[in-house]
């Protein structure tokens, strides 16, 4: 039986269970001996002219070695994404843009010495007016950069879409409505931290990232240096989602206040710190306008996107080209027409979050499908039977552009009403309101579709190497260009391995995120990890099976096609004679070689696009506007599943990450661009308290894009649950006259929207 498709224990949790993760603050490395600790000095201020920083009295502190400003840090700015001309620099030289944004750096022998000497850091600022929200930077009254001359990172797309004549304008029944996918924060558990040191000329920085290959290759370009002269280190890292793809500005300096002061550097950032200047995710408006006849056809729709960038254009400003390539969802609209504009703010800069745009796309065509469904009067889950694109296993290219690998929509549909009792759960709401409950019942339907491994499909990188050692006479070593925070990869990697090499898969090791020790690689986002990832290691433990086979064939003097592995014992023999045989460690042996290596490079022809259909339901007290999510039933087809024990920890993370953005969580600032989510206590971060237990749906459908069959799982959750519980909110507040409530659905903002519908 193969240990494919099996329930298997992650082989990571002992570990990190009983004796400790090592994260990059835990590292100690002779390298790092007598480091210094970095401390940035944050402005107070959203948006203003900085005219000075002040960094005398903060020398003369206890163990200050260095203060560094702006103006003295000689390395290129970092160029904007899509508009290069808005740059940022790594220290603020003459504007400070949003609070949090580093305008200093002090350097202290001991962490806890730096907090105390940054308060002594004057930074004489000339405010200027902030830049908050994307009208107002849209209206280019205030510019953030005055030598571009506008606000406006980029647009592209339809802007008539939603009034051209073969648009949604005009069909029988239009329907519009104006959303806002709020910003929000990462909150990974483990903040930022990256550490640098000089070795002999070569540059070794340790960094909490998903990619230490982008790490290595952004440090190469700041740097200059030859690709052979840096290597990064990404230890143990404790959750991304997102947001820790990238080289962030405070990792990239640290090597050269390292060069300045000739002794390493370490950086751990404060919460705070985290929920200010990490970047964040979302923070998209909408405007929806969906069209099509009384009998509950979708004919057209318009999707118009303004993405707040924040105050410098990072991976925010690519956002909108996802969330328009997957604007029609798991639609059959004939019309499907997208715009989409990306402006700066007076803000933290937006970047990659769970979904990293695909959410966005699905929260507005789903609540776009309800508010359809509410006026021909169906039922919106009979709308969406209506209107899915049916069942397909060659490519379906949909009218937004997109070409789909191969789903199957109405199948999780009915399954995921199925198993939620959907017919039992609208007559228990007719009940209700014909009583006058005060609790009101609301149930949420969602499909979804996501593109993973990113638009542009993708490669990864592995390698595998058998030699002598450990209990079964041999060791598996696996590396990969992948780069795991917690999602178990290392589990599927060695289930993989052992599939094929007929080993145990806890003798196999998997080594990962060190630039010296796997030469290429992309890391872990856009769910890519397994299916590019894994496809890429078992192309190497093919062809190490193959090295093991040919030489097994010269001990056993047969011809090597005659020879196969039995994968149940980890024994060659020749096919038909099972009796006589060679194992992994008696081929090595007799072979005279320390070890067998193969390496693999797996690219992928196109993306791939998981797919499901998610149900919620919830009870609102309509006299407090209290909130509380009862059910959620979700379909996730991630085609062929190596762990289900792993896709479903994935699913729980997602979903519940997905529920958190429906209700509670939103980052916030004031009319002049402060944070007022700047803690735990003040951003809602979604606990097992709120939470029910998911009702997971079981469904595969492989894909032909890998030789795996897989899709990505990592963010599947997250994109089908939210738009779910939000239908569900302003479902059962619709017989009260409300049409839509903005998320967070907050008790405050629920109550306001009863109290406003029923005045």
């Amino acid at each position: 039986m193969s240990i494919l498709g099996t329930r298997v224990v992650r082989v990571e949790d002992p570990r990190l269970l009983t004796g400790g993760g090592t994260y990059t603050a835990d590292v100690r490395d002779p390298r790092l001996e007598g480091a210094l600790h970095a401390t940035f000095v944050r402005s107070a201020v959203a948006h203003g002219a900085l005219r000075g920083v002040d960094v005398d009295e903060a020398r003369r502190m206890p163990g200050v070695v260095d203060v560094v400003v702006g103006a003295e840090v000689d390395l290129p700015p970092v160029p904007g994404t899509v508009n290069r001309a808005m740059a940022r620099p790594y220290l603020a030289v003459d504007r400070v843009r949003f609070v949090g944004e580093p305008v200093a750096v002090v350097l202290t022998e001991r962490p806890e010495q730096g907090p105390d000497a940054a308060e002594l850091v004057v930074v004489d600022v000339d405010p200027l007016p902030p830049v908050v929200g994307t009208d107002a930077a849209l209206a280019d009254e205030t510019l953030l950069f005055p030598e571009v001359g506008t606000n406006l990172v980029a647009e592209a797309g339809a802007p008539d879409g939603a009034t051209a004549p073969d648009g949604p304008a005009g069909c029988e029944v239009v329907v519009r409505q104006r959303m806002v996918n709020q910003r929000l924060a990462a909150c990974p558990l483990e903040v930022r931290s990256s550490a640098a040191a000089w070795d002999g000329g070569r540059l070794v920085v340790w960094c909490s990232t998903q990619n230490a290959h982008g790490v290595h290759d952004a440090l190469v370009r700041a740097y200059g240096l030859d690709p052979a002269d840096v290597r990064v280190i990404a230890p143990d890292v404790g959750g991304g989602f997102g947001a820790k793809i990238g080289a962030h500005p405070e990792d990239l300096v640290l090597p050269w206040l390292a060069r300045r002061v000739g002794r390493p550097v370490r950086w751990v950032e404060t919460r705070t710190e985290n929920m200010t200047a990490m970047v964040h995710g979302r923070a998209q408006v909408h405007e929806v306008t969906i069209g099509g006849r009384r009998d509950g056809t979708i004919e057209a729709y318009h999707l118009d996107i303004v993405q707040d960038a924040g105050a410098y254009p990072a991976m925010g400003a690519y956002l909108p080209r996802l969330t328009q390539a997957m604007a029609a969802g798991t639609y059959a609209v004939d019309r499907v027409t997208s715009r989409s504009r990306v402006v700066v703010t007076t803000t933290t800069p937006v970047a990659s979050y769970r979904g990293a745009g695909r959410p966005e796309a699905t929260a507005a065509i789903e609540r776009a499908v309800d508010l359809f469904a509410a006026e021909v009067g169906l039922d919106p889950a009979e709308v969406r039977r209506r209107n899915l694109v049916p069942r397909f296993d060659e490519p379906h290219t949909t009218a937004a552009g997109a070409t789909y690998d191969t789903g199957d929509y109405p199948a999780a549909l009915e399954r995921a009403l199925a198993a939620a009792g959907y017919e039992e759960l609208r007559a228990e709401q007719a009940r209700r309101r014909e009583a006058g409950d005060p609790i009101a019942l609301g149930i949420g339907v969602s499909t979804y579709v996501e593109v993973t491994t990113g638009p542009y499909a993708g490669s990864e990188v592995g390698w595998v190497e058998v030699r002598p050692g450990g209990d079964a006479g041999v060791e598996v070593v696996v590396g990969t260009g992948a780069s795991p925070h917690g999602q178990g990869l290392a589990t599927a990697l060695a289930m993989l391995v052992s599939h094929h090499t007929g080993l145990p898969h806890d003798a196999v090791r998997v080594v990962h995120g060190d630039t010296d020790l796997v030469a290429g690689g992309t890391g872990t986002f856009g769910s890519r990890s397994l299916q590019l990832g894994g496809s890429a290691v078992r192309g190497a433990a093919v062809e190490v099976v193959e090295q093991a086979r040919r030489l097994a064939a010269e001990q056993l003097e047969a011809a090597a096609d005659d020879v196969v592995l039995d994968p149940a014992t980890g024994r060659f023999h020749v096919a038909g004679t099972p009796a006589v045989g060679r194992t992994w460690a008696e081929v090595l042996a007799a072979a005279g070689v320390p070890a067998l290596r193969a390496e693999h490079t797996f690219t992928a022809t196109q993306p791939t696009y998981p797919f499901g259909a998610h149900v919620a339901v919830v009870e609102v007290d309509t006299e407090t506007g209290d909130v509380r999510l009862r059910r959620l039933v979700a379909c996730d087809d991630a085609g062929r599943i190596v762990n289900p024990l792993l896709a479903e920890g994935q699913r729980h993370g997602g979903l519940a990450q997905g529920v958190a953005q429906a209700l509670y969580e939103q980052v916030v600032f004031d009319d002049d661009g402060n944070p007022l989510t700047a803690t735990f206590a003040d951003y809602a971060v979604v606990s097992a308290a709120e939470l029910p237990s998911f009702e997971l749906v079981d469904m595969e459908t492989p894909t032909f894009v890998n030789p795996l069959g897989a899709k990505g799982i990592g963010e599947s959750g997250t994109i089908g649950s939210t738009p779910a519980v939000h239908n569900a909110v302003c479902d059962a507040l619709a017989h009260l006259g409300v049409r839509h409530v903005d998320m967070p659905c907050t008790p405050e903002r629920v109550w306001r929207a009863i109290r406003d519908a029923t005045r």
